[in-house]
């Protein structure tokens, strides 16, 4: 098995696929999936439900042109695939602390008000930016 993997990296078919758009188009969109992996470990009160919906979406999408497409793109599939799965993680970490009560737990009721009183003093704050602005 790895003498026919050897055998195949010294191809020029190994050369035409590692000099692709095939090739480098997964490559450089693992940038997602790392992101998304390395997120796992922030506070849930900064991540954002639409994007993260967004995104799993988007590489949902993706996984499956990766499968349509001829000749399949495996690295394209996995690539999505690991993003979809962080996404849905985050999205079950942004549900359970917004709306499942995460947050009452993790702050406290004096918390769950200060972080409250933080929101609407930084809404008024982009308000009134925004009037400057017009």
């Amino acid at each position: 098995m790895a003498s026919g993997f050897v055998h195949w990296l010294k191809s020029p078919k190994a050369r035409e696929y590692f000099f692709s758009t095939h090739f480098w188009g997964p490559v450089a969109n693992w940038g997602l999936p790392l992101a998304a992996l390395a997120d796992l470990r922030k506070d849930e009160d900064v991540i954002s439900g639409p994007m993260t919906t967004a995104l799993a979406a988007y590489s949902m999408v993706f996984m499956r042109f990766a499968w349509k497409v001829q000749p399949r793109n495996y690295l394209l599939f996995a690539c999505h695939a690991t993003n979809t799965a962080a996404q849905l993680v985050q999205e079950g970490r942004f549900v359970n602390y917004w709306y499942l009560g995460g947050r009452e737990k993790r702050l406290g009721p004096a918390g769950v008000i200060a972080q409250d009183a933080a929101i609407a003093a930084e809404k008024v704050k982009e308000k009134a930016a925004q009037a400057v602005k017009a």
